[in-house]
């Protein structure tokens, strides 16, 4: 389990017979003997429960308790007393103690009370770590041939323990990928504990990853679990792992070799337990032939490798995800779900959709909330660079409607959009926009009313 509870009493039989029974629990165990002792253990190992009893030589137990948790608020604390009385135990909640327990002490109840405490630990910490935008939504959307494969392959290797190298463009859902991994794993009742490499500054890496001590260094005021603590016996998400320094992939492959670290500050060994799953979009061989990447950690993140592909790729899942972009926008805002023409859906097919996934779901969600109707045709979709099949050549940037066959209708369309671009850059500012297009303001206005663009702002 890898929790830590610390056990506070002065008689030394009682410390021993919960050491051992908690123990066997699966929990670490620590024993004090007096308050003093106990702040000391609370400073230097941070434990994620305290049993603590109220008579106490020294300071008695509910001044250590106001003590710990004026320090360390996070810590639970279950108190335990001899002489209990209802005005004891009142004054110990409001001071901030999770339970109280009378002694002499029922074991089964006293498992229960730290399984309650701890259960309540893990919950606050996966919140903390869980950054889903989307909860509870593992699975990938589509059945193209591409698809279909990496979710076979996902089947396979989720079961394991392999670490697993995730590649893929942007925005084509490799995190979601990885969390669909750790869902299926053996693993999923722990965190999965996502590290943006390319967003961490290199002097903070190791604190970050590692935790450090309270005082290790300026700013350092309380110490701190780093991202492989908090995963322990979860997944660790390596994402955009090629953005890191050769640095900080040092020390990356350090702890995943050793698979121990120790906290920034700090000299206590800790015992690492993890998956890890790794993500990027360059090509990891192109960047070791350069030396921007370290082979050894390559080797070592390549166990198995899932390749994600762009949507280019399947485009037969462009409806699929379309059509589960506007209900998951309607169950969020609670609004009746808006639909896509045909004519709609085959104009988002000609494109080729360089932003992938993302890219479909942001246009989705611009046209839901720009188009007034409930149904959303070719007219409300936004400029997209359509390619021609038989041409490397990107065409104009138009979406091309089923009835523009004549050059005249679809230059009609190519200067309508254009312009409705070019006014939305502007704020829709007549002035600036005829300014931007080289357009004499009179020739605009003119250009807009054969157009039937209804414009508010003319100033």
């Amino acid at each position: 389990m890898n929790e830590t509870i610390l056990v506070v009493d002065d008689e030394q039989s009682i410390c021993q017979s919960l050491s051992a029974i908690l123990t066997d629990e699966g929990f670490q165990v620590l024993t004090a003997g007096s308050g003093e002792e106990a702040l000391k253990i609370v400073a230097d190992e941070m434990p994620h429960l305290v049993l603590l009893d109220i008579w106490l030589p020294g300071i008695d137990g509910l001044e250590t308790l106001k003590n710990i948790k004026a320090a360390y608020p996070n810590v639970l604390i279950i108190m335990m007393s001899g002489h209990g009385t209802i005005e004891t135990a009142v004054k110990a909640t409001k001071l901030g103690a999770f339970d109280f327990i009378e002694k002499p002490l029922s074991l089964d109840k006293v498992i229960i009370m730290v399984n309650n405490a701890l259960n309540i630990v893990r919950l606050e910490e996966e919140n903390i770590l869980l950054k889903q935008k989307y909860s509870h939504q593992y699975e990938l959307t589509g059945s193209s041939p591409a698809i279909s494969e990496l979710k076979e392959m996902i089947t396979i290797v989720a079961p394991t323990n392999a670490w697993i190298l995730i590649m893929g463009e942007n925005g084509t859902g490799k995190e979601l990928v990885a969390r669909s991994i750790h869902h299926l794993s053996l693993r999923s009742h722990k965190p999965i504990v996502e590290v943006n490499c390319a967003a961490i500054p290199e002097e903070l890496i190791e604190s970050e990853l590692f935790g450090h001590e309270k005082g290790a260094f300026t700013g350092a005021t309380e110490k701190k679990r780093g991202k492989f603590d908090l995963a322990h016996e979860g997944t660790i998400f390596l994402d955009e792992v090629a953005d890191m320094s050769l640095k900080a992939q040092a020390k990356i492959l350090r702890i995943l070799q050793e698979k121990k670290f120790e906290r920034v500050g700090g000299n206590k060994v800790i015992d690492m337990d993890v998956r890890v799953l790794a993500a990027t979009n360059k090509d990891l061989e192109k960047e070791m032939e350069t030396g921007r990447f370290r082979q050894d950690l390559y080797y070592r993140l390549h166990v198995i490798p899932l390749r994600v592909p762009p949507l280019r790729e399947r485009k037969e899942d462009i409806r699929p995800l379309a059509e589960r972009f506007l209900l998951d926008f309607a169950l969020k805002e609670g609004q009746p779900q808006k639909n896509l023409t045909d004519d709609a859906l085959a104009v988002l097919m000609q494109h080729d959709w360089p932003g992938n996934v993302r890219e479909l779901k942001n246009i989705i969600e611009r046209m839901i909330i720009m188009t007034p109707s409930g149904e959303i045709g070719v007219k409300d979709i936004p400029l997209l660079n359509i390619k021609n099949d038989s041409s490397a050549e990107a065409l104009p940037p138009v979406a091309l409607t089923s009835a523009a066959d004549l050059l005249r209708e679809a230059k009609m369309d190519f200067e309508r959009q254009f312009i409705l671009k070019k006014l939305e850059e502007n704020s829709g500012n007549i002035s600036k926009t005829a300014e931007a297009i080289g357009l004499e303001r009179s020739n605009l206005h003119k250009k807009l009313k054969s157009l039937n663009i209804a414009v508010r702002n003319e100033d």
